[in-house]
């Protein structure tokens, strides 16, 4: 049945759906009586309500199941106990949902053993890579489990899911930067995901264009583990990430900070970090005011980018740099004391 918007205002409320309020054209009936358009029950159901969303009483599984195969297999099936009939619910009902298996991930050791065993995590891997939060936030929670349920969930096509998530840029894209965070922990992992055609540029994109604060943030943080591989560090810059961790570092992110660090580690690193314009401002900047992690990690950029050009050691003397320097060699962080008399002798060449 075809319904054009002119005849749609003229419809009683009857024919319309309770959930979605428009006409409805593929309409069920719940055995409560209601009526719903077809998808929006089905997305209703997906979602891990097993109930009509007028009466919040269960209709059969066989309704559930026409309606929504997807949520019909996450209902409770009866199965014979041990001698006394008691009756339970298997754990392959209770994973073939993408909210039951979030669930089952975050009962514990015992029920992530259950959704990697049960060859379900690919129902994951699919409703991640469409930008499903929860799916993403599952994923996260199964690579909790040790370095073999990282290796394992890489191995079965986790990089690309995640990072066609983090791509997405939509709800699920922080968590799914977080889940590439956990992957990259083992070092093994640092090689696959980084020679992934798309997971540090779907990254670096993350950090330039994310919606708020912690997309940014952890994206951030991907990269910061990812790039204590060098070659990652090379792979990070290409992509561009030094200005736009430039950006976060002087929004007063220490991560960002961090990863400049390790950029600047690399001839490579240092002479793009040379190249913005900003950069010994924000970094004085930081070193100034920041927390002890980023003043730390602020001195060590400042010091390689200063030693290598004669401009930009004149522009931090400008900016007060040495006076800082004076200032922190007396503080009680040893690093941070180290790195401004690193940075004060480098200077002092000028």
């Amino acid at each position: 049945m075809e319904v054009s918007p002119e005849q749609g205002s003229t419809w009683p409320d009857d024919f319309r759906c309770p959930i979605s309020l428009e006409v409805m054209t593929d309409p069920v009936i719940l055995p409560s009586g209601h009526t719903f358009e077809r998808r929006s029950i089905q997305r209703w159901l997906d979602g891990g309500h097993l109930t009509c969303p007028v009466t919040n009483l269960p209709p059969p599984r066989t309704i559930i199941a026409a309606v929504s195969p997807v949520a019909a297999a996450a209902m409770p099936t009866a199965a014979a106990g041990g001698g006394g009939g008691e009756r339970r619910e298997p754990a392959a009902a209770a994973i073939s949902s993408v909210y039951g298996l979030l669930r089952l991930a975050r009962s514990g050791p015992e029920g992530r053993r259950q959704v990697m065993e049960s060859g379900d995590v690919g129902v994951l891997l699919r409703h991640a890579a469409g930008g499903d939060e929860v799916a993403a936030r599952a994923l996260l929670h199964l690579s909790l489990d040790g370095d073999d349920a990282r290796v394992g969930l890489v191995a079965d096509g986790a990089v690309d899911a995640l990072s066609a998530a983090v791509s997405s840029g939509g709800a699920a894209a922080a968590g799914a930067a977080t889940a590439l965070t956990s992957l990259a922990t083992v070092d093994v992992n640092k090689c696959t995901i980084g020679a992934h055609p798309s997971a540090v540029p779907a990254l670096v994109g993350l950090l330039r264009r994310g919606g708020g604060a912690r997309e940014r943030r952890e994206a951030a943080t991907a990269l910061y583990e990812l790039c204590k591989l060098p070659e990652n560090r090379r792979r990070a810059v290409r992509a561009g990430a030094a200005p736009a961790l430039v950006d976060l570092a002087a929004a007063g992110s220490a991560r960002a900070a961090e990863v400049l660090g390790l950029f600047a580690k690399s001839r490579e690193g240092r002479h793009e970090l040379s190249r913005i314009p900003r950069v010994v401002a924000v970094l004085v900047g930081v070193a100034g005011s920041g927390n002890a992690r980023a003043i730390e990690q602020a001195l060590v950029v400042l010091n390689l980018i200063c030693g290598e050009s004669n401009q930009l050691a004149r522009e931090a003397i400008k900016l007060g740099a040495f006076h800082l320097c004076e200032a922190l060699v007396n503080d009680d962080n040893c690093k941070i004391a180290k790195n401004a008399v690193e940075l004060a002798r480098t200077l002092e060449k000028l």
